[in-house]
C-alpha cells in the first residue's frame, strides 16, 4: 500500500490548497458497541470524508460533511438547527482504521467526545469510489499523523514508519496488557477437516472487532453432521457439541460449533448462510463456503424441542439485527413473529382445501418426475447442456460488432409476448426478436438496431415492458430518469418520448393490471425511489397523473412493482418490506415487514391471493388473505391485516445440500407465476447456470422443497413462462436464447447438479 506514496506529489505540492483529499461517497455511523441496547446511530446517510489542514502546522483535521440531494437543503426550515459537519484533529489517538461491514468498505475510529467505547464508522460506498482512491486516503492519514507526533515533514516516513503508527487490534497470546480484553479461543480459527484451510475472513474477526468484547448471546448443544457429496448423506462429525452464537459489536454476530477436542467451524452469520430450519427433525442446515468458494453443507440436530426452539428463536432474532441493523427490542411484536416463522420449512399455508383441482395434473407430473430413472434423465440433462452452451447462433441471432463498445454486449432484458408468440431479448441497443414455433422451439425473427430517441441519441435500454396489445414497447433510458419512450414494434423505431414530470425520476414501469398489454389499456403505473403514481401518455405536458401520486418523505427506496388482474398493486423495497395498494394515489391497506433483504423482483398472482418476492438467496412467498377478524376472508391489497395477524411468509430456498452439489453461491433471478391459465401451478426462477421451478400446490401444503432444476452450459440473465402455458419456458442467457420445457427439468440429485466438463474439444 506504501508503494502508493510516489502519486502524492499533487496532494502535498499546492500548500493553498486546504483540502488533501476527499471520499466523495459514503455515510457515518456512531456505535456504541459496549452499550445495552448496542445501538448504531445513522448521523449522515449521505456524506463526504475529507482531509484537511489547519491553521497550526503539521495538524490536521479529518471532516465528515453532511451531502444534500439536489433540493433537499431546502426542504429544512429556516429556523431549524442543523448539524452539517463533524471534525476530529488527526491524532494517533484517534486508533483511525479501514474495516469492513458486510460487503462494504469502512474507515473506523475512535469517539474521543463519547464515551470510552465509543466508535465512528465511515461506509464507505464502493460503487462510486474505488480501492486505489480509498488506499490513498488512509496513507495521507498516517502521514498526517507522523507529521503531528515527530514534527517532521511526511517526507521523512518510510515505509516501516507508516507502518508502525496503523492500528492494530491485541492478538491472543501475544503479551498484551491485561486490561485489553482479548478475543475468545472459541472464534480464532476453523476447521473443516484437516485438509482444508482457515478461510481468510476468520483474520476478519480481529479487524471488525478490535478491542471489544466478544459477548455470548447464545448458546446450546447439539449433535454436528456434515454433508458428504459421494454418498450423499449427512455424516456425524461429533456428539454434544456446544454451537455459541457470539457478538462482535455493530450488529455483527458469529456462530462458531466447538466440541471437546476440536473447532468445527465458525462463520460470520448474515443471509448467504441459506440457514433452513425444519422443526420436524429438530434440525438447522445452512452453507459454508471458504476462501476458494468451496461449499460446505452443516447440520445441527438438537435432542429436544426445547433446545431447538431456543436456537431459531435466537439466531432469526440475531440474524434480524444484522439485516436490519437495529436492536430487537425495537421490532414490532408482528415483525419478530414475521421473521422467525419465515425460516421454518414444513408448515402448510392456511386455507389450500379451497383450492381449485387446476394444481392435480401438475402434483400427477411431479409423481411421473419422482419415478423418473436419475440415469436416464441425466443422460438427457447432458445432451440439452450440450445444446443451450453454443453462441448466439444457435437460435439465428448473430451480432455484429458493436461499434458503441470495445467489449462484447451480453444479453440484459427478457420481455415475452401475451398476445402473440413473440419474445423480445435486450443486448446493448439492440433487441432481438424471436417467434416461438409450433414444435415448442425459438426461432429468430429480426434485430431491432440502434434504439435511440426521437432526437437520434442512441441508449441501451434499462428496463423494457411490452404495451398496447404487444404492438408496443416502453423502454427506460438510464441517462434520462424523468422519461419513458415508447417504440412501435411494427417500425421498429422509438416514435415517442413521454416526459413524466421535471422533478420526480421513473426507477421502474409495470402494467396497468398484470395482462394489460393483451389490451389497448393506455395507462401504466410508475414508482420513483419514494413515490408511486400513475402515468398516461394521452395527457398534454408531463404524463403524470397528479391525482394519482403517491410520496413518501421517507426515502423508501423502492425496488419492485407488480400488479394483479384487477390493478392492485405490490410494491416492495431494496429495505425488504412490502407494501399493498387497492388504488394509486392512495395510503397502502398493508405493510409487510421486512425481514432484511433487498427484494429484487415481486409478482402476484391474477386474483391477487398470492404474492412472491425474490432476494438474492431466497423466495418469500405470502398470501394474502385475511384469515380472522373483522374483514376475514378478504385480501390484505382490500383490508388491512389485523395487527397480531399478519399473514406468515413461505421462505423458499435451495437446500443447502443441493447449493454444496452446485459449488456456487445462490444469486435468485426475479421469480415468477405461470401466466394466463385460471390457477398458477409453477413458480420459475434461475440461480447461477440452473433453472429452478416450484411446484406452487405443493409450496402451499408445506412442502418448499418440491422444485426441479435443470442445469445449462451458460450464465441465465432471466427466464419466464410463456403466455397460457405451466410447461413452456423462454430463457435467455447471456449469449443465447432458449425454449425450455418443464418437464425436462430434473429432481435434483448428484448427477442433475454437479457440473461435467464439456465433450467439445
Amino acid at each position: 500500500m506504501f508503494m502508493l506514496k510516489s502519486l502524492f506529489g499533487k496532494i502535498w505540492g499546492d500548500q493553498n490548497n486546504v483540502e488533501l483529499i476527499q471520499i466523495p461517497a459514503g455515510a457515518l455511523y456512531l456505535v456504541r458497541s459496549e452499550s445495552v441496547k448496542g445501538s448504531r446511530e445513522c448521523i449522515y446517510k449521505d456524506a463526504v470524508a475529507a482531509i484537511r489542514r489547519t491553521a497550526t502546522e503539521r495538524n490536521y483535521q479529518l471532516v465528515i460533511t453532511r451531502a444534500y440531494e439536489e433540493g433537499e437543503e431546502q426542504l429544512l426550515e429556516e429556523d431549524e438547527e442543523s448539524d452539517d459537519e463533524r471534525s476530529f484533529l488527526i491524532d494517533e489517538a484517534l486508533c483511525f482504521r479501514s474495516s469492513q461491514i458486510e460487503d462494504e468498505p469502512t474507515f473506523v475510529w475512535r469517539d474521543l467526545n463519547g464515551d470510552a467505547e465509543d466508535l465512528l464508522e465511515f461506509v464507505i460506498d464502493s460503487k462510486q469510489v474505488n480501492k486505489v482512491t480509498m488506499s490513498i486516503f488512509e496513507v495521507t492519514f498516517l502521514q498526517c499523523v507522523f507529521e503531528r507526533k515527530t514534527g517532521r515533514s511526511h517526507d521523512e516516513a518510510s515505509d516501516d514508519d507508516l507502518e508502525k503508527l496503523k492500528w492494530r487490534p491485541s492478538i491472543p497470546g501475544a503479551g498484551e496488557s491485561p486490561d485489553e480484553p482479548q478475543l475468545s479461543e472459541r472464534f480464532a480459527s476453523t476447521s473443516i477437516s484437516n485438509a482444508e484451510r482457515v478461510p481468510k475472513e476468520e483474520a476478519a474477526i480481529a479487524s471488525v472487532v478490535g478491542k471489544e468484547h466478544l459477548k455470548e448471546v447464545l448458546v446450546s448443544e447439539a449433535d454436528i453432521y456434515l454433508y458428504d457429496q459421494a454418498s450423499g448423506l449427512f455424516l456425524i462429525q461429533e456428539k454434544k457439541v456446544q454451537t455459541v452464537v457470539a457478538e462482535a459489536g455493530r450488529f455483527l454476530f458469529w456462530l462458531a460449533v466447538t466440541g471437546e477436542n476440536r473447532q468445527w467451524l465458525s462463520q460470520k452469520i448474515g443471509a448467504a448462510m441459506n440457514m433452513n430450519f425444519s422443526s420436524e427433525n429438530l434440525s438447522a442446515v445452512w452453507n459454508y463456503f471458504d476462501d476458494e468458494s468451496r461449499c460446505y453443507s452443516w447440520l445441527l440436530r438438537f435432542s429436544d424441542k426445547g433446545a431447538y426452539a431456543s436456537f431459531q428463536e435466537g439466531f432469526s432474532r440475531y440474524l434480524w439485527e444484522t439485516l436490519h441493523e437495529e436492536s430487537w427490542s425495537k421490532a414490532k411484536k408482528d415483525e419478530r413473529e414475521y421473521m422467525q416463522n419465515a425460516y421454518e420449512d414444513d408448515d402448510p399455508m392456511p386455507d389450500i382445501d379451497e383450492e381449485s383441482s387446476g394444481g392435480n395434473s401438475e402434483d400427477e407430473a411431479e409423481r411421473e418426475l419422482s419415478r423418473q430413472d436419475e440415469n436416464e434423465g441425466d443422460a438427457s440433462a447432458e445432451s440439452e447442456e450440450a445444446d443451450v452452451s453454443e453462441d448466439i447462433e444457435a437460435s439465428g441471432w448473430r451480432e455484429p460488432e458493436d461499434k458503441l463498445s470495445s467489449a462484447k454486449e451480453v444479453n440484459s432484458q427478457l420481455a415475452v409476448g401475451y398476445k402473440f408468440d413473440r419474445s423480445f431479448v435486450v443486448r446493448g441497443n439492440k433487441i432481438g426478436v424471436f417467434k416461438h414455433t409450433d414444435d415448442n422451439r425459438l426461432e429468430f425473427d429480426t434485430t431491432i438496431n440502434k434504439i435511440a430517441t426521437p432526437k437520434g441519441k442512441e441508449f441501451r435500454p434499462s428496463k423494457i415492458m411490452l404495451h398496447d396489445q404487444d404492438a408496443a414497447m416502453v423502454l427506460m433510458d438510464p441517462s434520462n430518469q424523468h422519461s419513458v419512450f415508447n417504440m412501435d414494434l411494427e417500425y421498429g423505431k422509438v416514435v415517442e418520448e413521454w416526459k413524466v414530470h421535471d422533478d420526480v425520476q421513473v426507477s421502474n414501469i409495470v402494467p396497468d393490471s398484470k395482462y394489460a398489454q393483451m389490451t389497448t389499456q393506455k395507462t401504466m403505473i410508475g414508482t420513483s425511489h419514494n413515490g408511486i403514481y400513475r402515468i398516461d401518455p394521452r395527457l398534454s405536458g408531463n404524463k403524470m397523473v397528479e391525482s394519482q401520486f403517491k410520496q413518501y418523505a421517507t426515502k423508501n427506496d423502492f425496488s419492485a412493482a407488480a400488479t394483479d388482474s384487477k390493478g392492485r398493486l405490490a410494491v416492495a423495497s431494496n429495505k425488504g418490506d412490502i407494501r399493498l395498494f387497492d388504488q394509486i394515489g392512495k395510503n397502502a391497506k398493508t405493510a409487510l415487514p421486512a425481514l432484511g433483504d433487498p427484494i429484487l423482483g415481486i409478482d402476484v398472482t391474477a386474483d391477487g391471493r398470492y404474492v412472491i418476492a425474490t432476494c438474492k438467496t431466497y423466495l418469500l412467498l405470502i398470501d394474502t388473505l385475511i384469515g380472522s377478524g373483522r374483514y376475514e376472508g378478504q385480501l390484505g391489497f382490500d383490508r388491512s391485516f389485523p395487527a397480531d395477524a399478519k399473514p406468515i411468509p413461505k421462505r423458499l430456498t435451495l437446500k443447502p445440500s443441493h447449493v454444496a452439489y452446485m459449488g456456487s453461491e445462490v444469486s435468485f433471478t426475479p421469480a415468477r407465476f405461470d401466466t394466463g391459465s385460471n390457477t398458477e401451478t409453477s413458480i420459475v426462477t434461475s440461480t447461477g447456470n440452473y433453472v429452478v421451478s416450484w411446484s406452487f400446490s405443493a409450496v402451499k401444503r408445506g412442502n418448499t422443497s418440491s422444485y426441479v432444476l435443470k442445469r445449462y452450459g451458460g450464465s441465465i440473465i432471466q427466464d419466464e413462462h410463456t403466455y397460457g402455458s405451466d410447461q413452456s419456458i423462454v430463457v435467455a442467457f447471456e449469449n443465447d436464447v432458449q425454449l425450455a420445457n418443464r418437464s425436462q427439468l430434473q429432481k435434483p440429485s448428484r448427477q442433475s447438479l454437479q457440473p461435467r466438463p464439456s465433450r467439445r474439444s
